[in-house]
């Protein structure tokens, strides 16, 4: 599944939703932890697309991926604003402030995650996460 939404804080709670209706016409229902932690994972990325990312005019895109044969689920998010360091690795501490924690969210959440630069601008945050309840965190 792909879709395209507006760099918007509207559209990343849209994002969200729409990422747990996919898996629930997959057989994971929204009170699955599955969809419970695909949802949070979603909501964080498209998030920081929107508020780090946010480039006037475009959009931001979200990818589900569904491997059940490998056990997971991959999300990716991907907005036109190339960083200038992309991320890899979640904050070692707590800010003070009320926001900042969001990596630190995903990377207890997925199993695997990072970034990829986009070509010709941009980046790509991806998580993979399991499908079996419990298996995906770290």
């Amino acid at each position: 599944m792909a879709a395209r939404f507006v760099a918007s804080p509207r559209g990343a709670r849209r994002a969200r939703r729409l990422a747990v209706t996919w898996l629930e016409e997959r057989s994971y229902p929204p009170s699955s932890e599955v969809s419970c932690a695909v949802a949070l994972v979603v909501g964080e990325l498209a998030a920081n697309a929107v508020q780090h990312g946010r480039v006037p005019g475009r959009e931001f895109a979200l990818r589900l991926t569904l491997d059940t044969a490998g056990g997971l689920v991959r999300v990716e998010v991907a907005d036109a604003a190339s960083a200038k360091r992309l991320p890899t690795a979640a904050p070692t501490s707590y800010p003070e402030g009320e926001s900042g924690r969001g990596l630190l969210l995903v990377d207890a959440l997925a199993a695997h995650w990072g970034s990829t630069p986009r070509h010709p601008l941009g980046k790509t945050v991806w998580a993979e996460l399991s499908l079996t309840a419990g298996e995906g965190t770290r």
